[in-house]
């Protein structure tokens, strides 16, 4: 039995006591299942989506504007992941460089964290379990691939510290297509 425990144990990657619903700034990193190249190609260092990529850029940027304490900043999405900036923002200001800042707030207002099972509301898990979970629909309705994976099963998600993390990070975003042959989410580099 400690076997199949132990095969089967998922550790979190989230940051232990923190509260993903507070403002602050996320950096999201979401691969597709098994790193397949499902939304388009890099020619000449830009990405060129074909339509699951926009197809995921559209509801990228629905996020923002579904929910109004939520700020899109920079992204990309390559042929295999995405990268991207949330901000979630509760005065609802859209001036990102005032409120980037979140390490010292771990609940919510009603000592809530987000729990397995129990979703927090505009919480950056909620957040990417939907945006998963609508993308997926969408594309297996497209291809009539019902109930197959076009995610991995977590995300990868950095809490964007101050303004020097912020700078660096969208550099990172918009270099990301340009470094494609070198990227390590790339399998099949040249």
């Amino acid at each position: 039995m400690a076997l199949f425990k132990d095969k089967y144990h998922i550790e979190s990657i989230r940051l232990p006591g923190h509260d993903y619903s507070q403002e602050g700034a996320y950096f999201i990193t979401i691969c597709t299942h098994n790193r397949q190249c499902l939304f388009g190609n890099i020619v000449d260092g830009e990405i060129m989506l074909n339509k699951f990529g926009e197809l995921v850029k559209t509801e990228w940027q629905k996020t923002g504007i579904i929910r109004p304490n939520i700020v899109i900043d920079a992204f990309v999405i390559m042929p295999n992941h995405l990268h991207g900036i949330l901000i979630i923002n509760d005065d609802y200001c859209r001036d990102t460089l005032q409120r980037v800042s979140t390490i010292g707030r771990k609940t919510n207002e009603n000592n809530q964290i987000e729990q397995f099972g129990k979703p927090t509301k505009n919480s950056i898990p909620t957040i990417v379990r939907l945006f998963k979970s609508i993308t997926t629909k969408q594309i297996n309705q497209i291809r009539q691939t019902p109930g197959i994976p076009v995610w991995q099963r977590n995300y990868y998600e950095h809490i964007i510290r101050d303004t020097d993390d912020l700078s660096r990070i969208r550099h990172y975003i918009a270099d990301n297509p340009k470094n494609w042959n070198n990227d390590k989410y790339n399998i099949n580099p040249q």
